[in-house]
C-alpha cells in the first residue's frame, strides 16, 4: 500500500519458496479477473467441492486443463455436472513459466520446456479458509505459481512432513505472487484466513480469488 512506511519486499520463506509482493499491476489484476469471471460460468463452471469423507471445502473451485477432485484428476467435472473441462490457454502457461523465473531468479531457459497445463481457481468468501494439504496428485515436481486476487489472507506455509509446526504466515494481497518448488515442493500449506473488505475498491471483487497452476506431468 502507498501509505506503508517501508515497502515489502521479495522474501525467501523456504528453500525454493518465495513470496514476490504486487506481482500483478492493477491492469493485469482486472484482466485476469475478467478471465475468473468468465471461467466461473457453467458448464463446468464454479462448484463446491466435496470431500471422501461427506464434508465440503468452504472455497469454491473450479477448474483448467485437468480437473482436480479429491484426490485425482479427470477430463470431465466427474464430481459436478459431468462437462469437459474448460481449455488451459497458453497466456497463462506463459504467465506461470514468467512468475517461476521472476520468483527462483533462473534463466529463461531453464523453464521454456515447462508447460504448465493446470489451473485450479479457488473462491472465498469471508467465512472460507483452507486446511493445511499438499498438492501432490501431480506427476511433475515443476515449481506451484500461486496468484491472488482480491481480499488479503494469511497464507500458512509448514513443512513437508506434517501439517502443524513449523510454519511460517505470510500475507498475501491483491496481486501478490508465491511460488514454491525444489525441496519446497510437497510443503504443507493452507489458508487459515480471509480479511474482508481489503480487496482494492477499483478492482471490484468482494471475496479472494487465488489462481494456482500447475504442471500435471499426466
Amino acid at each position: 500500500m502507498d501509505t506503508e512506511l517501508f515497502p515489502r519486499e521479495r522474501t525467501e520463506v523456504a528453500p525454493g519458496a518465495v513470496h514476490v509482493p504486487d506481482w500483478l499491476d492493477p491492469d493485469r489484476q482486472r484482466e485476469l479477473l475478467e478471465a475468473c469471471r468468465e471461467w466461473a460460468r457453467p458448464p463446468a463452471g464454479l462448484r463446491t467441492v466435496r470431500t471422501p469423507g461427506g464434508g465440503t471445502m468452504t472455497a469454491r473451485q473450479v477448474c483448467l486443463g485437468w480437473h482436480w477432485y479429491p484426490y485425482a484428476y479427470a477430463r470431465t467435472v466427474v464430481d459436478g455436472d459431468g462437462a469437459p473441462v474448460k481449455p488451459f490457454p497458453e497466456w497463462l502457461g506463459e504467465l506461470g513459466r514468467c512468475a517461476v523465473r521472476d520468483a527462483l531468479g533462473e534463466s529463461e531457459e531453464a523453464y521454456a520446456e515447462t508447460s504448465y497445463d493446470i489451473a485450479l481457481i479457488n473462491f472465498y468468501d469471508a467465512g472460507a479458509r483452507m486446511g493445511m494439504h499438499r498438492d501432490s496428485d501431480e506427476k511433475s515436481d515443476a515449481p506451484v505459481v500461486s496468484l491472488s486476487l482480491g481480499d488479503t489472507c494469511a497464507f500458512r506455509f509448514g513443512n513437508t512432513e506434517t501439517r502443524t509446526r513449523p510454519y511460517t504466515d505470510v500475507e498475501l494481497r491483491s496481486g501478490d505472487l508465491f511460488v514454491f518448488g525444489g525441496p519446497s515442493r510437497l510443503a504443507h500449506h493452507g489458508v487459515p484466513r480471509v480479511q474482508p473488505g481489503t480487496a482494492p475498491p477499483e478492482l471490484g471483487l468482494t471475496g479472494r480469488l487465488n489462481i494456482t497452476l500447475r504442471v500435471s506431468g499426466l
